[in-house]
């Protein structure tokens, strides 16, 4: 079985997270060990609430150089809702800006929608080189929660990204893929059988072979 750390940085719905991936065959552990982090087959991180809180609990843990050595070394990497965001440069949140990880380029700030948080099942709209969405009918649709995400799906493809969007009043990133690291803005753990599908292909792209 494959070994996956989710990281527990005082964030994220880590227990529905463990379970989903338990269903899609990883041998799964929950902890804030940065030893297991780094040795993991792949490592998630999760995140809900606030980019700056998050971003603090990554610090407090001193996790942030374990996840960007992982991708140096071309380790899988899967960020997870705010644990995606705080993977970029920056976020922006009531004029209030936070430094990111750094590992992908562009901020997150919030989206220009009428109805905020962006919540329930919303279709996603995925490139034909997607590994995370490899085998999915067109436009399948995951659960979402946020009221901030990437909204520039041009600079990711600029940078070599794979780049999943997703339409709330307008365009913003969904999901990304970029050398080892991957990320989406939903949540699979929450996303009935086409987060499960998503989880499996991830599993399945680590380099034990899922």
């Amino acid at each position: 079985m494959t070994g996956v750390v989710v990281l527990d940085y005082g964030s994220g719905n880590l227990r529905s997270a463990e379970r989903a991936l338990a269903a899609a065959g990883a041998d799964v552990r929950v902890t804030d060990d940065l030893a297991a982090a780094a040795a993991a087959d792949g490592l998630v991180v999760p995140g809900v609430g606030a980019f700056a809180a998050c971003m603090a609990g990554i610090e407090a843990l001193g996790a942030g150089p374990v996840i960007a050595e992982r991708v140096a070394a071309n380790r899988p990497v899967l960020g997870i809702c705010v644990g995606m965001q705080v993977l970029f440069e920056h976020g922006d949140e009531h004029g209030v800006v936070t430094k990111g990880l750094g590992l992908l380029p562009g901020g997150v700030t919030r989206l220009a929608a009428t109805r905020l948080p962006h919540m329930g099942w919303n279709t996603v709209r995925a490139p034909r080189d997607s590994v995370l969405f490899a085998g999915m009918p067109a436009q399948s649709r995951f659960y979402f929660v946020h009221s901030y995400a990437m909204g520039d799906p041009a600079a990711l493809a600029a940078a070599d990204a794979t780049v999943t969007t997703a339409h709330h009043d307008t365009d913003f990133v969904a999901a990304v893929e970029r050398g080892p690291l991957s990320a989406a803005q939903f949540h699979p753990e929450k996303s009935a059988d086409t987060g499960a599908a998503l989880l499996r292909n991830w599993l399945a792209a680590l380099p034990s072979g899922g």
